[in-house]
């Protein structure tokens, strides 16, 4: 297997300097747009939100401890991105059936609309931005992306890293969204 010094020296330099480029080129741009949607800001949701509030739609209501091993991030990071959520009535917390102690978070009735809004802007962005792509281009792409996310989140977890299981779930399960959304002509609300 080649060493990272052997890969740096290979003839696909130039393909490397292009790729690694184009990767800093698309995180400024998902930046700068936050893949709101098609122009509207009120569509717009910051990454750490809309990656809790889309894991609890997808898993349902848990603790702040499963959230955060899930997410691949430590319990105190959740608890500090979850409390704006709770504020603003897109989160509520609860006691725990069984344990009256414990804090179990779920998506609220306002969270899920605010999250099927912002799902149906970033769909109908996706079938814009690739609207010239044949299908199989959108299901090529798509895999292509959740293989180099997950790449990347291993990479990370080998290095003692955060990026653990919510690079790698998340990414396959937003790629997922991402190649079912881009693929309708007209966007459906999940």
């Amino acid at each position: 297997m080649p060493t990272s010094q052997d890969m740096t020296t290979d003839p696909d330099t130039g393909l490397l300097d292009a790729l690694q480029h184009q990767v800093a080129v698309f995180a400024r741009r998902a930046e700068q747009t936050r893949l709101g949607g098609v122009g509207q800001v009120r569509n717009s949701m910051d990454r750490a939100a809309y990656l809790l509030l889309n894991r609890l739609d997808q898993e349902g209501p848990m603790g702040v401890k499963a959230l955060a091993a899930g997410m691949g991030i430590d319990s105190s990071t959740v608890t500090r991105q979850v409390a704006p959520l709770v504020d603003t009535g897109l989160v509520k917390r609860t006691s725990h059936p069984e344990d009256g102690r414990a804090v179990v978070l779920q998506l609220s009735p306002r969270g899920q609309a605010r999250l099927d809004e912002v799902r149906s802007s970033r769909r109908e962005l996706m079938a814009q931005v690739t609207e010239g792509w044949s299908p199989e281009e959108r299901d090529s792409f798509c895999t292509l992306l959740t293989r180099f996310n997950s790449a990347l989140s291993a990479r990370q977890s080998a290095a003692g890293g955060d990026a653990g299981p919510e690079a790698g779930a998340d990414a396959d399960a937003d790629a997922s969204d991402a190649s079912a959304d881009a693929s309708s002509e007209v966007p459906p609300t999940s």
